[in-house]
């Protein structure tokens, strides 16, 4: 399955602070890659125009998790 979501990248700008860079997944996207609320995830820079992001932590799957 290939699906393509377009984003646009947010930035928040405060006085006497770095600009701060804001990317969001999409729903659709985020419920297939099983993602959860508080999850450690990071970002890897294959090349200008190609990032991965990568779980820090194994998660478990989603038949056995508690509910």
């Amino acid at each position: 399955m290939q699906a393509k979501y377009e984003i646009k990248v947010q930035v928040i700008r405060s006085k006497q602070q770095a600009p701060r860079f804001y990317v969001n997944l999409p729903l659709p996207l985020a419920a297939a890659l099983d993602l959860r609320g508080g999850e450690r995830v990071q970002w890897q820079l294959l090349g200008r125009s190609e990032l991965r992001l990568l779980r820090l932590e194994a998660t478990e799957t989603a038949g056995r998790r508690k509910r």
